[in-house]
C-alpha cells in the first residue's frame, strides 16, 4: 500500500467513527422515547378500556330503563283495560239508589203498582248489566264491621248481637272487581 492509500484509509476510518458514534447516540436517545411511548401506551389503552366499560354500562342502563318503561306501559294499559268501566259504574250508583227508593214506595193504586213493576224490571236489567261488568254489592247487615268496606255513621247497643256487627245498612256499598267504589253506610253494634 502506498502512503496515499494509507492516509485515505485512516481518513475513512476517522470519518466512520463519528458516524457510528452518532448512530449510537441516536439509538440511545431513541430508546428512552420508545420506553416513554410504551409507558404512555398502556395508559392510553387503560383509558380506552375504561371508556369502553363506561359506555357499555351506560348502554346496559339505558336498555334496562327502556325495558322497565315497556313493562310499566304494559301494566298501565292492562290496568286501564281492567278498570275501563269504573267511572261509568260510579256515575250509575245514584241511578241504582234512586231506583231502589222508587221501588220502596207503597201504593194501593193499580196504576202505580204496574208502574212499580216496570221499574223493578228495568232495575233488574240494569243491575244484571252492571254485574256483568264486575259491579258487586257489598254485604253489610249481619257481618262484622270492616272499615275497608263499611262506613260507620251510627252506633247502637244491641245485646243480642256481637260487638262490631253491622246492624243496619243505610246506603248500599259497591265494589268494582277488587276496588271499593263506595263503602256501605252502616249502623254498628257497640
Amino acid at each position: 500500500m502506498s502512503q496515499t492509500e494509507e492516509k485515505q484509509t485512516v481518513k475513512n476510518a476517522e470519518n466512520q467513527e463519528p458516524d457510528s458514534l452518532i448512530e449510537e447516540q441516536n439509538a440511545s436517545e431513541l430508546e428512552p422515547s420508545i420506553q416513554e411511548e410504551s409507558i404512555e401506551e398502556p395508559n392510553e389503552f387503560e383509558l380506552l378500556q375504561q371508556q369502553l366499560t363506561e359506555e357499555t354500562n351506560r348502554h346496559l342502563r339505558l336498555r334496562a330503563d327502556y325495558e322497565n318503561f315497556k313493562r310499566r306501559t304494559h301494566l298501565d294499559r292492562e290496568a286501564a283495560d281492567k278498570y275501563k268501566a269504573q267511572s261509568l259504574l260510579s256515575n250509575l250508583l245514584p241511578v241504582l239508589d234512586n231506583f231502589e227508593r222508587a221501588m220502596q214506595v207503597e201504593s194501593a193504586s193499580e196504576e202505580l203498582k204496574s208502574l212499580r213493576k216496570g221499574l223493578e224490571m228495568v232495575f233488574k236489567t240494569l243491575l244484571e248489566a252492571t254485574e256483568k261488568e264486575g259491579l258487586q254489592v257489598i254485604e253489610a247487615v249481619g257481618v262484622s264491621f270492616d272499615p275497608n268496606l263499611h262506613q260507620a255513621v251510627m252506633t247502637e247497643t244491641d245485646d243480642t248481637t256481637e260487638v262490631g256487627t253491622v246492624l243496619q245498612e243505610l246506603q248500599k256499598g259497591y265494589k268494582y272487581k277488587d276496588r271499593v267504589l263506595r263503602p256501605s253506610m252502616v249502623k254498628v253494634n257497640e
